[in-house]
């Protein structure tokens, strides 16, 4: 199987993003910011699979953006949570970061890809 950092750090995003949703359902008993969060957080990974699988470069670059997209869009609802006192600023630093180098290295994929067009 040929390694790829890629699609590992998005899918232990996926798993970290996955605790922190069963923690928040939990203890605070909140289900619909955290229910966004699990929806984007997982999806970046999934969008990597299928770019993964691409039949095209076209393909490939779509599914990339689509998960660079939701990778802002996790950042967004890391904020929020992290504002209305959901997750903690330690919860939040470590998720945040990961989700930012993360999204850095799919917007460094999609330049590339949408150069070479």
């Amino acid at each position: 199987m040929v390694e790829n950092p890629l699609a590992d750090k998005s899918y232990q995003l996926a798993l970290a993003i996955v605790c922190v949703y069963k923690d928040i359902l939990a203890n605070h008993k909140e289900f619909v910011l955290s229910k966004q969060l699990l929806r984007c957080g997982t999806s970046i990974g999934a969008n990597v699979a299928e770019a993964n699988g691409a039949i095209s470069t076209a393909d490939f670059s779509a599914k990339i953006s689509i998960a660079y997209k939701e990778s802002l869009e996790t950042k967004y609802w890391l904020q929020l949570l992290k504002d209305s006192d959901y997750i903690s600023i330690k919860v939040f630093d470590d998720l945040f970061s990961k989700t930012d180098e993360t999204s850095k290295i799919l917007f460094s994929i999609l330049k590339k890809t949408r150069l070479n067009k």
